[in-house]
């Protein structure tokens, strides 16, 4: 995995913070200085964080758990469906459902309506429904989709969260801080980093900030996935060599 490197950062904007009056005492450590009444956030901090958070999502790729992304906010959820969509971890960019996390069983059986749906719609039973009945479902069906998305697959707790704006995503934060489920968020000099267990210090609302930065961590989350692949695939294959040696 290749270290993050300053330069990248500070192109893609990563050290603009908020206006020095909307500061957050608390991100004191992580600010360098502050110019035109704006924060600026020290990079060289920004990218030993970023790394470690890598790092750390790589690990929990690698041995197979699910790491939640949440980011609501307008220029983040065209970035988390991009980047995120191909590595298979659940994902929410609409509103968060308050409870997702507390009260997981109420999402599971919202997933489970929403299968049931698409069964009625293979199996045939749709077929013999009146149009208004149809057109009803159908509605259900799209406002499910809209607030489930792709987090359908996740029959369990996610390991982790990683979070754009975690002042925005409070209720997000709130569940996992209370579930013991680990943070990981890219905290902007406004917020409060005390909840996050994986701070990283820079700019959340520029899409070039947020997209490097997304960028980087589902990359630490492809090469956590693409090494528990082939090590899966080592195991069989001693296995199956170890099998073939006892039978002669």
């Amino acid at each position: 995995m290749e270290q993050t490197k300053f330069e990248d950062l500070l192109e893609a904007g990563c050290h603009f913070g908020h206006m020095k009056r909307k500061w957050n005492p608390k991100m004191a450590p992580y600010v360098f200085m502050e110019k035109n009444g704006i924060h600026i956030i020290d990079l060289h901090k920004t990218a030993v964080k970023l790394d470690e958070a890598a790092a750390a999502m790589k690990q929990i790729a690698k041995s197979g758990r699910k790491i939640l992304f949440v980011a609501t906010k307008k220029q983040a959820k065209d970035i988390i469906e991009t980047k995120v969509g191909p590595t298979n971890m659940p994902y929410v960019v609409e509103r968060w459902p308050g409870g997702m996390l507390t009260n997981f069983p109420t999402i599971r059986k919202a997933v489970k309506k929403m299968t049931s749906i698409d069964k009625m719609s293979s199996d045939g039973t749709f077929d013999h429904l009146s149009k208004r009945e149809k057109l009803q479902i159908g509605r259900q069906r799209a406002k499910l989709e809209k607030t489930l998305g792709s987090i359908a697959d996740m029959t369990r707790l996610p390991a982790a969260l990683f979070i754009v704006d975690v002042m925005k995503e409070y209720i997000a934060v709130r569940e996992a801080n209370r579930l013991g489920i680990p943070v990981f968020g890219i905290v902007d000099t406004n917020s409060n980093p005390q909840d996050i267990d994986f701070v990283i210090p820079a700019n959340d609302d520029a899409s070039t900030s947020i997209d490097f930065i997304v960028g980087k961590v589902t990359d630490a989350v492809k090469e956590g996935l693409t090494e528990r692949k082939a090590s899966r695939e080592k195991e069989a294959k001693d296995t199956k060599e170890n099998k073939e040696s006892k039978e002669e």
